[in-house]
Order: structure tokens, then sequence, then C-alpha cells
């Protein structure tokens, strides 16, 4: 390997090889010392150290009866061959823990509502296993990711599925519409429901732009009923605090309402004859970065432990 850098308007070769069998030869004084301790033959280094001298344009050494003294300008070099190494030793420690994704940056994109109710799941896990990795997470709707993730400013995308040439796709969560009601709702202690019965409600809609807003209006259709009342509001959270306070019921992702249902904030019912009404959930990668490594490979092992 060589450090080409100009000389005099000249290209330089130096080699690192020169560059370890000088301070070699400057902490131990002896090119036969040396050469032992770099388990190389005595001839080997010394073309190595005249091919150097040659590069630099100067003489590094004298010999003398007490073996190799550096020449003052072999002592000015010194500080500059020292630091070429370390400079190596770090870059080799620094790609070896990116690789190995003990250190490094991740950069993810996700949907807003992936981003609240599946990225911080996921991110748990992924940083107590790799404490020293720096993550960063853009938030834009599926569309927008797809863009970020093909201008690579971000590595991987979250988002529903979207096929495009030049993404590759890796499915990982399957999020599945529920419908919730507030507990003293008339649909508390059903077994279950109908959308016909559902249509008799208030619905509350969330976020016009989403793909889940898309997905309720289509299960709808499918069942052959009609909407007659909803509210629109342009977020999940908004709406189910919507419901909490009786303004009406919702269809919403089921991660969204974990903690409601549990607290019993809000109750889950079954509604038995609607059609399959959920979003797949997908990884994407541009389909030339190539397999995945590092934090990339680390963090993408992970959604396999997803549902």
């Amino acid at each position: 390997m060589s450090i080409d850098e100009p000389r005099n308007g000249k290209p330089s070769g130096v080699q690192l090889q020169q560059i370890e069998g000088f301070l070699e030869v400057a902490r131990q004084g002896s090119v036969s010392r040396a050469a032992e301790a770099l388990f190389i033959t005595q001839p080997t280094l010394t073309a190595r150290l005249h091919g150097l001298e040659r590069e630099l344009g100067a003489r590094l050494f004298l010999r003398t009866p007490r073996g190799m003294r550096l020449t003052e300008a072999g002592h000015a070099w010194v500080p500059f061959a020292e630091r070429a190494m370390r400079a190596l030793v770090e870059g080799r420690d620094a790609l070896e823990q990116v690789m190995t994704a003990s250190a490094g940056h991740l950069v993810i994109g996700s949907a807003p509502a992936v981003s609240i109710y599946v990225v911080p799941g996921l991110l748990e896990k992924f940083v107590a296993a790799h404490p020293r990795v720096e993550v960063s997470v853009r938030t834009g709707h599926s569309e927008d990711l797809v863009d970020l993730v093909l201008r690579e400013e971000v590595q991987v995308g979250l988002g529903r599925e979207i096929h495009h040439p030049d993404l590759e796709l890796r499915p990982f969560h399957k999020e599945v519409l529920v419908l919730v009601c507030a507990p003293d709702h008339a649909f508390t202690g059903r077994r279950s429901v109908t959308m016909a019965e559902v249509t008799n409600e208030k619905l509350i809609m969330f976020d016009r732009t989403s793909s889940y807003y898309e997905i309720t209006h289509a299960a709808f259709a499918t069942s052959r009923v009609k909407l007659r009342r909803y509210m629109e509001l342009d977020s999940i959270e908004a709406a189910k605090k919507m419901v909490e306070r009786g303004l009406g019921v919702a269809l919403l992702p089921a991660t969204a309402v974990v903690r409601e249902v549990e607290s019993s904030d809000l109750i889950r019912v079954k509604v038995r004859d609607a059609p399959p009404m959920y979003n797949t959930i997908a990884a994407f990668r541009r389909r030339d970065a190539g397999r995945p490594e590092g934090v990339v490979a680390a963090f993408l092992s992970l959604l396999g432990t997803k549902d």
C-alpha cells in the first residue's frame, strides 16, 4: 500500500512497509535487529530504506560503528512516520468496528405511524446490542422515504410496501386495523359487530394522506356498505383521544392502541364480516447497495424478530 502525495510536482509512492521499516530501524538502531523484529531479511529492509530515501529526497540514516543513527532529516520525519502508522491502525480499528456493528452511524427513514409504534421497540433492542452506534431517524410518508433511500440520505426506509425497480423490499411486519370504542360505548360487551353496524356510528378517520385511510374506505366498499358519518383528524393520537371521549369509534393500527386496550381506556371490538384490513410494513434499500454490512446488516437482522 502506498501513500501517494505530490512532491515537487511529481507523484510520490511512499510505501507503508517502508515507513514501518524506517521506524523499526530508528527504534532498534540496527538494520539486522529491525529486520529480525519485522520477520524479513536484512537485504529486503535495506532496499526499503533506500527506496524511502529516494522518494523523500533525503538521507535518513548514517551508518556508524555503533549502528544506524538518524540524520537531522530522519529526526524531523519520525513524528510524521509515527502519525501515518497510528492513522493506519486507527483506520483499521474503525473499519473493524463498522463492519462488526460495534460502532458507526445508522440513518433510518420511517413512516410516521411506524416511527411512533414500531421503531421504538426495534431501536430498544438494537441500542442494547450496539450501544456505541449512533442512530438517526428521519420521518416522512412512504413515498418520501423512497426518495430519501434512492438519494442515499438514509440507509434503510421503513414504510408500507411500495414497489420500485430500484428498491429491494424486505417485508417484516403486518399492521392490522382493529375497531376500538370507549368503555361506555354500546359495542362494549358485544362478542362482535358487523360492518353495517359500524356505519351507524360516527367513524373517526385519521390522516387523509395515509394508506390506512384508503384501506378503511376500501373495506367498507368491499362490504357494500356506505359510511354515513365520520370525523377526519390528522393523527392517530388525536383519533384515540376522540374515541376515548365517546365522540365515535375508529379503525386504528393494532400496535397504536396496545397500551389503551391493556388499560381499558379503549375497548377492542371484533368485526366479524370485515374484509382483511392491514398494511404490510417493509424495510427497503437501494437495489444496487449490495449485501448489507455492518450497522445496516445488524439492524436488518432484528426485523426477523418482529411478527
